[in-house]
């Protein structure tokens, strides 16, 4: 007679289905982003935005150089929530991938093509011995030959296309703020008091400009550029999140 003894969890194993077809590991790895700090894409027809909380983790701690927005590309944009080390390693990756493609075509790469590869990479590490998955989702945001992209990627390896999406744990009430407010039509400036708005409902304390990071690509210029410390001050005023 056959059987699994007891001892062995479901969760002990990545490559073992549990009766409910879950892989636990994977759905753990979903837990460690929604504990994550928040982060949050929007986009419109002028262009895509790409906000990211920060956090004071000790007295000491410079948080205005902890980066959390990243720039990819000179047209590509990234930020993540789950666990940091996950996502520095996939952001570098990221990076690898978009100037290959720059050496090998002379193009920049389209955005759902680096999303895609990154989720093959996690993909793959949902499906063999000795390896966990990834703890992190990333949200790409850019402007390619397509037009305006906002991609976020799960640690399953699955990536959806948006309007306004949100990871972490302020993920459903940045959805939520977002849902109520969101118009296609906004510029570029209001998709960011948008997002400082919706950001500012899901943490517990007024917003201060060490606390956030901002990126954005317009179709314009088609370049995603980062806010100065100066230029976030700014707009944290006009979107009135200070207190």
């Amino acid at each position: 007679m056959s059987f699994i003894p007891a001892a062995m969890g479901y969760d002990r194993a990545l490559t073992i289905f549990s009766p409910d077809g879950k892989l636990y590991q994977v759905e753990y790895a979903a837990e460690a982003v929604r504990r994550g700090w928040t982060s949050l894409g929007i986009k419109s027809e002028y262009g895509v935005v790409l906000i990211a909380e920060r956090r004071r983790i000790s007295p000491l701690h410079d948080v205005l150089n902890l980066e959390k927005v990243f720039i990819i590309d000179s047209h590509i944009g990234a930020t993540f929530s789950g666990l940091g080390h996950d996502g520095r390693v996939l952001i570098d990756y990221a990076r690898l991938i978009a100037i290959r493609n720059r050496l090998t075509f002379d193009e920049p790469i389209d955005v759902e093509l680096l999303a895609r590869t990154i989720c093959d990479i996690k993909q793959a590490y949902t499906q063999q011995g000795g390896v966990r998955p990834f703890g992190v989702s990333i949200i790409f945001g850019g402007i390619d030959r397509k037009g305006v992209e906002l991609i976020k990627t799960e640690p399953s390896g699955l990536y959806f296309k948006y309007y306004g999406v949100a990871a972490g744990s302020g993920e459903q009430t940045v959805s939520s703020y977002l849902e109520k407010h969101y118009n296609p039509k906004m510029s570029v400036e209001e998709l960011i008091i948008l997002g400082l708005r919706a950001l500012r409902a899901a943490v517990e304390e007024p917003l201060k400009v060490e606390r956030v990071e901002i990126g954005y690509a317009d179709v314009s210029t088609k370049v995603f550029r980062k806010l100065s410390v100066e230029e976030t001050q700014q707009f944290l005023e006009k979107a009135g999140v200070l207190t």
